[in-house]
């Protein structure tokens, strides 16, 4: 690989355009990782790649840090005769990074598992292959503070929706100036978060950030303009937030020293997946929960607790046996949970009603309650959410 000098300006489409920090540090990776299998080689002894280890045996989770952290296991994997083929895969793979990160261009984890089909026996024969070697390649890249965005592989989903008090600073991909993204200004629509948000920057006056599980409820919010009333910014997370909503919302919030509230239904599901990827990230990601959680983010409902005040016990539904597992789950084996007691009170709550509820069950009230009502009356407590 030919080395890239920090001087240097790659040609793109016409244009010369200038690497920043990420890009230099993304560069440095590859070119050290790539002249160290080749010393090995010159000096006649077997190169080996180190990633971390992902794996629950290897993450440990400090209250006072915030997420689940990455131990120090490691992973040795020497060239050999039964690891020669994900070796080459693995150099061949970030021999693209290296160029995509020069022409300023990106693949799909999809493209990345095609691009491999002209590469002979070295091919990966199932997209599963590919992407666990690229796993593999970010659990390196994350020792330098990078992720797989950085070295130019985004995901297949985009980010979530966003309405109210911001503007984006995004910039043209040809002529490189800014462009700003004003989001109180998209009618009955919204703006979509990019796969990748590093270059982006941020305008906001807003008071605080809610991050919303389902968009009927996004929509219903946006559409009645409580951005404005509440002088906040809505995120809806479409479920588990990918990958590019949660970077987008701690970047946001680290950017500008605002809250995140979460605003999930009272189901184990929204509880300890939905909130709980959020805010500490997950233990088979460990590798890059630094960069993708949120532990600024607290729990603003729906809580069981919730379904009593608000009197809400006949808009609910019977916990299905996968959420008795999830939630009993929850208190015995996830660290984040175990280390709050309050949320272990709330589950265990939960469990004894024996019911879920959705963030639609406040519609039996009316369906505007959750915005003249609900929030407003939530918003009054917040120290009084879970953590």
């Amino acid at each position: 690989m030919a080395k890239q000098k920090d001087g240097d300006k790659p040609r793109v489409k016409g244009r010369t355009r200038e690497l920043d920090t990420l890009d230099k540090k993304t560069l440095a990776l590859i070119e050290r990782t790539a002249t160290g299998v080749r010393s090995k080689i010159d000096a006649q002894t077997l190169p080996e790649l180190k990633f971390p280890k992902r794996a629950l045996s290897n993450v440990k989770y400090d209250a006072a840090i915030g997420y689940f952290q990455l131990g120090r296991g490691v992973i040795s994997r020497a060239l050999s005769v039964n690891t020669v083929k994900s070796f080459a895969q693995t150099l061949r793979l970030m021999s693209i990074s290296k160029e995509m990160v020069e022409n300023d261009d990106f693949a799909t984890k999809r493209e990345a598992y095609y691009v491999s089909k002209n590469w002979g026996d070295a091919k990966f024969n199932e997209q599963p292959e590919s992407d666990a070697v690229m796993d593999d390649i970010e659990a390196l890249a994350s020792l330098e503070g990078l992720s797989r965005e950085q070295l130019r592989y985004y995901p297949e989903e985009h980010g979530g929706a966003v309405a109210g008090e911001l503007t984006v600073i995004d910039r043209d991909t040809e002529t490189g100036r800014p462009i700003e993204i004003d989001c109180t200004n998209f009618g009955t629509g919204s703006y979509a978060i990019p796969h990748s948000v590093e270059h982006l920057k941020f305008e906001t006056k807003a008071k605080f950030i809610l991050a919303i599980e389902t968009g009927g409820m996004f929509g219903r919010l946006n559409n009645h303009k409580f951005w404005k009333s509440a002088n906040c910014i809505l995120i809806e997370t479409q479920g588990v937030p990918t990958r590019a909503t949660r970077r987008f919302v701690r970047r946001l919030a680290d950017d500008k020293k605002i809250p995140v509230y979460a605003f999930v239904d009272c189901d184990p599901y929204g509880i300890a997946n939905i909130y709980r990827t959020l805010k500490v990230g997950s233990g088979n990601a460990a590798h890059i929960n630094r960069l993708f959680c949120v532990p600024q983010a607290k729990y603003l409902g729906v809580t069981p607790q919730d379904i009593k005040d608000f009197k809400l016990e006949d808009a609910t539904h019977k916990l299905a046996e996968v959420d008795v597992k999830r939630a009993k789950d929850a208190i015995k084996n996830d660290p984040f949970f175990q280390a709050h007691k309050p949320w272990i009170k709330a589950i265990e709550q939960l469990l004894s009603m024996g019911v879920r509820a959705e963030q639609q069950a406040l519609a039996k009230w009316g369906l505007n309650f959750v915005i003249e009502e609900y929030l407003p009356r939530k918003l009054d407590n917040v120290k009084g959410f879970l953590p």
